[in-house]
């Protein structure tokens, strides 16, 4: 049992002080009462969970900021680079970037990854003896960094909606649906080595990547979080378009209805009735805001989506910046050059930082099938404190400081973080950073030798 004294603490009732939080030794906050304290801290908050991630392109930040030799750059061919890239990577590679990126995230003030994992065979497509080695390695990473884990295997069928074959860059991914399910229950496997709140999912990759017959096929026989990219891009719009003759949320709406259990990455090529009734599915938004600005891929209609009480969430998802702030800053700030106008998903009167935190705490929560998002009794206690001696907090109460952290300073105010009530993140570094990057460097010079 664990007992965190809290000067200023962010309830679902709103900001209190002076709050003793007690941790269970199942992980789960069992009380809100006075008790002598292990641990005092100036600000608790309850810390959201990253529902979108592809570990092993942190290892390629930064080598696709140059501009190609003829046309015009888009999200099309970074992803030729990245399938170069991946072909080089080994179970090993990928476990010790996973678990650099698992650190990261914890030092960043998420207590929860949601891993939407699709590297899942030896380079040339053949499968490793263990079908779920990938997953095996993914795992090994969150045994290392101590983040909670929902493992999401992807189904990757065929190169696009027309049922091509699988191109060079995409064998790794390749499964039929028979073989996918094997699969997974090989991650679950993995999973099981994990602390109690480790979760399966699963995630059919895309419209174009994996059959109609196969979604709907997924989405009747499996349980768990349900993850799927959808509406990112112009062309996969068209293509999908093209195929099903009607655009990818309206197929969707109207073929394979999405629930709570969903969650639909980017979303960010929707049109405003799209958005109105994808949000009343009771769907969650994942949203990575630096990815998707990275790449180009377009704004989501924030406004729309909140105003028709949507959910959402914030994820990392090529990881080439791990920061929690700035994720939501940038969702934020990308609302306001498209408006032209400020605090722009702020409700009526109220906080811009306080509606995004909580959003994203709640709805990463709902993604991951993980009982968090709030500091209350029977909650997992996924926690994070932060810095109250920060000189630009000084005199700022409640809303504020939220306000202050999110959109004038960064993550390196978060100094506690605790996962399922495991205690990772100390002074503002994780327990394990210098063994796990240790790791990260070796693997580094390994791929720079061979690439």
């Amino acid at each position: 049992m664990t007992v965190i004294k809290a000067a200023t603490a962010l309830l679902p009732e709103g900001w209190a002080q002076d709050i003793c939080v007690t941790i269970g030794v199942d992980g789960t906050i069992t009380a809100l009462e006075p008790a002598p304290p292990d641990i005092a801290v100036d600000i608790l908050l309850p810390a959201p969970s990253n529902v979108h991630s592809h570990a092993f392109q942190r290892a390629m930040a930064g080598l696709t900021e140059t501009r190609g030799p003829s046309g015009r750059d888009s999200f099309w061919t970074w992803r030729q680079l990245m399938f170069r890239f991946l072909d080089r990577l080994t179970p090993a590679d990928v476990q010790a970037i996973a678990a650099q990126v698992q650190v990261e995230m914890l030092e960043a003030g998420y207590a929860a990854c949601g891993e939407f994992h699709y590297l899942h065979h030896q380079p040339g497509g053949s499968p490793y003896a263990n079908l779920a080695e990938m997953s095996h390695a993914i795992c090994a990473a969150a045994s290392d960094s101590g983040i909670g884990l929902t493992l999401l295997p992807v189904l990757y069928q065929q190169g696009g909606v027309d049922g091509r074959a699988l191109g060079p860059g995409q064998i790794r991914f390749g499964n039929d649906p028979d073989r996918f399910l094997a699969l997974r229950e090989g991650a679950g496997r993995a999973l099981s080595q994990l602390p109690d709140d480790a979760v399966l999912g699963t995630a059919p990759h895309s419209l174009r990547a994996v059959t109609a017959e196969a979604l709907n096929s997924l989405a009747e026989t499996t349980t768990g979080p349900f993850h799927m990219h959808l509406a990112e891009q112009v062309g996969e719009v068209e293509e999908i378009a093209s195929a099903y003759g009607a655009r990818p949320v309206e197929w969707l709406l109207d073929t394979c209805p999405p629930d709570r259990r969903w969650c639909l990455i980017h979303c960010t090529q929707m049109e405003p009735h799209e958005t109105a009734a994808l949000a009343q599915t009771g769907a969650v938004a994942g949203l990575c805001p630096i990815t998707e600005a990275s790449l180009g891929d377009g704004i989501f209609d924030g406004v729309r989506w909140l105003d028709s009480g949507g959910a959402l969430a914030v994820g990392s998802d090529s990881n080439i910046r791990i920061a929690l702030s700035e994720e939501l800053r940038q969702l934020e700030y990308s609302q306001r050059l498209r408006d032209r106008g400020r605090a722009v998903l702020a409700a009526p009167g109220g906080s811009t930082g306080r509606r995004l935190y909580e959003a994203a705490a709640t709805g990463g929560a709902q993604a991951m099938a993980r009982k968090a998002g709030r500091i209350a009794p029977g909650q997992l206690a996924d926690l994070v404190a932060l810095d109250g001696s920060a000189a630009d907090l000084t005199g700022r109460r409640g809303d504020a400081l939220l306000d202050t952290w999110i959109f004038a300073r960064d993550d390196r105010l978060v100094r506690e973080v605790w996962a399922a009530g495991r205690h990772m993140v100390r002074g503002g570094r994780h327990v394990a950073r210098d063994t796990v990057l240790a790791g990260y460097r070796a693997c580094l010079a390994r791929l720079a030798e061979a690439l």
